[in-house]
């Protein structure tokens, strides 16, 4: 298979409150809005080669809209086409505009709408925006955390391994780990990519029947030093850390996440490898091995499990399931499944 994909470009989400998105956006996470057309506001990391990373969409509750990748060139972005007009979830082509030229647009099986396109406007800052270095497409900001760009998304699931193998095998995303349980022997995450990283497309097993949902998307930053100055920006400014700062065993990245105005979940996240091997095969963790934790001395908490929209089927909580562990409640979810029932 050709290379078809060469990265993400930037996500579509809802917004509840689309002005008070807008702050929080601007003043704690450090986004410059660039654009407001057709009701939504697009906006930028000041590293994002593109015009823009980021656009809020007015919503009545937090979830995602569509996530936008780049195809490898315009041949590739034909061939995509091709490829997903012969499966039963045949797209079409729309001209996106806002810098983007002619993209094909789909829902694949799992309810999650990605957008392809080729031609896209590089962003070049000027005046209090032209960066002295050359291929800086802006100057470093220092409003909010400042992310350099817009990094991965993770989306939730039904079926972890069914979805890689659907992505891989039609539009060639590489399959780079997966993590599961023994008992029940069962997939709750998996992550995939287009490029060198260790992902820009993670996978969450999702325990409920509504589909299309995402559980985070993710900023970089350079550092380990900027990921602590971000924890303690937050915390001053009124937003508490859902989980982190910590290691990820798969794929060895510093984390943090927390809600932004939403209460959709962001990661802000640095470091870890770059794999080339183009045969790699995915090796497979479990909670135990540090899948979540590289350090193995940390649980995640419930809240984590947690996808957008909401989830029609009831949550642990509601069940009044309170697992002491993070395999117990992966555990929980996977059996709360329906399509894992025997």
């Amino acid at each position: 298979m050709i290379h078809l994909l060469s990265h993400l470009s930037h996500i579509e989400i809802y917004a509840t409150d689309l002005e008070e998105s807008v702050r929080y956006y601007e003043e704690q996470v450090g986004l410059r809005v660039v654009d407001r057309a057709n009701g939504k506001v697009y906006l930028r990391c000041w590293g994002d080669y593109y015009a823009y990373s980021v656009v809020l969409a007015p919503g009545t509750e937090s979830g995602m809209v569509s996530m936008a990748w780049r195809t490898t060139s315009e041949e590739a972005l034909q061939e995509a086409a091709r490829r997903l007009d012969a499966t039963e979830y045949a797209g079409e082509w729309k001209n996106a505009g806002e810098g983007l030229g002619l993209s094909y647009v789909f829902t694949g099986p799992y309810g999650h709408t990605m957008q392809l396109f080729w031609e896209v406007d590089l962003y070049k800052g000027e005046g209090e925006f032209a960066s002295t270095y050359p291929d800086r497409p802006s100057k470093r900001s220092n409003q909010g955390i400042a992310p350099r760009q817009l990094d991965h998304v993770t989306i939730a699931a039904s079926d972890v391994e069914g979805f890689a193998k659907w992505y891989n095998e039609t539009l060639g995303f590489r399959i780079m780990a997966f993590a599961g349980l023994e008992n029940p022997d069962v997939t709750f995450f998996g992550v995939l990519t287009t490029n060198e990283k260790s992902h820009d497309l993670g996978i969450l097993l999702d325990a409920s029947d509504r589909p299309g949902r995402i559980h985070h998307y993710a900023f970089w930053l350079d550092n380990q030093a900027e990921l602590a100055r971000a924890a303690d920006l937050l915390i001053e400014n009124g937003t508490p850390m859902e989980f982190g700062p910590g290691v990820h065993g798969i794929g060895e990245q510093d984390y943090l996440y927390f809600r932004e105005a939403s209460g959709l979940r962001i990661e802000v996240n640095t470091g870890g490898y770059r794999n080339y091997v183009p045969d790699w095969k995915p090796n497979r963790w479990t909670p135990a091995l540090g899948a979540n934790d590289l350090y193995r001395n940390r649980e995640l908490p419930q809240s984590m499990l947690e996808a957008f929209p909401p989830a029609a089927a009831p949550t642990a909580t509601e069940q009044g399931l309170v697992p002491g562990s993070e395999a117990e409640l992966i555990k929980q979810a996977a059996l709360r499944n329906p399509v894992l029932q025997p």
